[in-house]
């Protein structure tokens, strides 16, 4: 059974809680939509809070503070970051709950969540909608990202179709990211990145992830992502970004999005995620221990 309930946490006094017998989700209200805890029932939390803006609202400027939050691509300043400061309405539904936010005054784009917690497992569906509020056509994707705590190794699958002569993957590379960079293993099957907490420079590849999922192994414990890439669709930077991902030494972010579209005033786009969690689970970068422990888990 999933319940709901409103508590406290990491210094924001009205968060909304979802509990089963397994594990709990963490929302706050006084800023958002944010989610700022998935964890199981009395152990760590999967997702990065920054401790200098824990607890903090209002002001003019956008903070990281941590967790998941909704974004929309292509990233630019300053519509991006555009901040999320304030309260926003939550209603309490079946298993969940809906997080509205009100339409952002510089982009005219309203942001909602809807969360869901299963009764008997460690699922969490997480609805993503950007509605354009404005009076014109905004071009963009949804772009859902979750920043995790650090000191884990995180498995992103390589697309194994065999295309004969034409090329079967892209990969986006940004100025400041290093092929040759220590974090990163390029396997055959799939790609391990290494959040080291004692190297700054920060790293990041988009690429065109059709199976639609990544992985994270911390605190002996798997987190898994799962999205739907949308075949022959256009996606952002670089047209095949379906999946994106941002590492430095205090944290990495596991980044869906969707396919880019031109959204009319008034319409919606919405992108799916799902979350699991899975206890007692040790990975190396090793494919044929991901082939064993992981591929059966997705």
């Amino acid at each position: 059974m999933t319940t709901v309930k409103k508590t406290s946490y990491a210094g924001w006094k009205n968060c909304y809680q979802l509990t089963n017998d397994l594990v709990q989700v963490i929302i706050t209200s006084e800023i958002g939509p944010r989610i700022i805890n998935y964890s199981f029932i009395g152990k760590d939390n999967h997702m990065k809070i920054f401790d200098d803006t824990a607890g903090l609202t209002g002001g003019d400027e956008w903070n990281i503070y941590g967790g998941h939050r909704l974004w929309h691509s292509p990233e630019a300043m300053p519509r991006s970051y555009a901040p999320d400061n304030e309260k926003v309405d939550i209603t309490v539904i079946e298993n969940g709950v809906n997080i509205s936010q009100k339409t952002e005054k510089s982009t005219f784009i309203k942001k909602d969540l809807l969360v869901t917690l299963d009764s008997n497992s460690t699922k969490v569906t997480i609805k993503h909608y950007l509605t354009n509020k404005g009076l014109w056509d905004i071009k963009l994707a949804a772009w859902a990202l979750t920043v995790m705590a650090p000191g884990g190794l995180e498995v992103i699958p390589q697309e194994q179709k065999d295309t004969n002569l034409l090329p079967n993957r892209m990969l986006s590379l940004w100025p400041y990211t290093k092929l040759n960079d220590h974090r990163v293993t390029w396997g055959d099957k799939y790609i391990f990145i290494k959040q080291d907490p004692t190297f700054e420079p920060p790293f990041k590849i988009g690429l065109s992830n059709t199976p639609g999922w990544a992985a994270y192994n911390n605190f002996n414990q798997l987190f898994i992502k799962k999205f739907k890439h949308i075949e022959e669709a256009l996606y952002p930077d670089y047209s095949g970004s379906s999946y994106e991902t941002y590492t430095k030494n205090d944290m990495i972010e596991l980044e869906s999005l969707s396919p880019i579209i031109l959204l009319a005033p008034e319409e919606t786009i919405e992108h799916i995620e799902t979350w699991e969690l899975f206890d007692n689970i040790n990975l190396t970068v090793d494919e044929e221990l991901v082939d064993k422990l992981v591929l059966p888990l997705i």
